[in-house]
C-alpha cells in the first residue's frame, strides 16, 4: 500500500470555488501569492515548455480592467447586465491572476497538450489559493474572448488566449455544497 497524503486527499474531496462576488480584501500580499503561483507551476507540462502564464491583476489594473469591460460591452451591444456582470468582475474584486495560454511551436508536443496544461495550472492555481486559506473563483466570460480585451487589456499576443481568470480574498460567506457528479453515469470499468 502506497503511503497515504490524508491532509491533501481530504481537502481534494472537500474543495469548493467561492463565489467571486463573496470575496472581498484582504487578498493575499506577493509573498503569499508568489507561494500560490510557485504551486500552480508544478502543473503537468509535457516537454518542459511552460505553454502558460500568469498576470497579477491588482487595484488599478482591475479598476482600468472595468472600465475597458464597460466600454467593449457597450461597443459590442451586449445586454446591460451582461456588461454589469463583466465589470463587476474586475471592479468588485480584491486580487485576480488571468492565466494565460501561450503556446510554443513544437515538433514534439502537440498543441493541444499545451492546452491542457494551460488548463491544469489553472485549476492548480485555483486548488492552491484554496489550500492556502483563502477563497478564489475561476471565471472567464465574454471579455475572456474579447481579442480587443485581451490584447488592449491585456497585452496579450496574437497568439495566446485567456483559461481564465482566478479570482483570490477572503470569503465573506461559505457556499454551500453543490450537487457532484455520479460516478455511476460517467465511469467505465474495464478489465479486458
Amino acid at each position: 500500500m502506497p503511503d497515504r497524503n490524508q491532509p491533501a486527499l481530504d481537502f481534494l474531496l472537500s474543495r469548493r470555488s467561492r463565489p467571486a462576488k463573496t470575496l472581498t480584501g484582504p487578498a493575499p500580499d506577493r509573498d503569499a501569492l508568489t507561494e500560490i503561483l510557485t504551486a500552480a507551476a508544478r502543473t503537468p507540462d509535457h516537454g518542459k515548455l511552460e505553454p502558460w502564464r500568469f498576470i497579477v491583476l491588482e487595484r488599478g489594473a482591475l479598476d482600468r480592467l472595468a472600465d475597458l469591460a464597460k466600454a467593449r460591452g457597450e461597443a459590442l451591444g451586449h445586454e446591460a447586465r451582461d456588461v454589469e456582470k463583466a465589470v463587476s468582475q474586475f471592479a468588485d474584486s480584491p486580487l485576480a491572476v488571468v492565466v494565460v495560454e501561450s503556446p510554443v511551436i513544437s515538433d514534439k508536443i502537440p498543441m493541444i497538450e499545451q492546452t491542457y496544461s494551460a488548463g491544469a495550472v489553472a485549476l492548480s492555481l485555483l486548488n492552491a489559493a484554496l489550500a492556502a486559506g483563502w477563497g478564489a473563483n475561476w471565471l472567464t466570460g465574454w471579455v475572456a474572448s474579447d481579442p480587443v480585451f485581451t490584447t488592449e487589456g491585456l497585452g496579450l499576443s496574437p497568439h495566446e488566449r485567456v483559461v481564465g481568470t482566478i479570482h483570490i480574498g477572503t470569503e465573506t460567506a461559505a457556499p454551500p455544497d453543490r450537487p457532484r457528479p455520479d460516478l455511476e453515469r460517467i465511469v467505465t470499468w474495464r478489465s479486458a
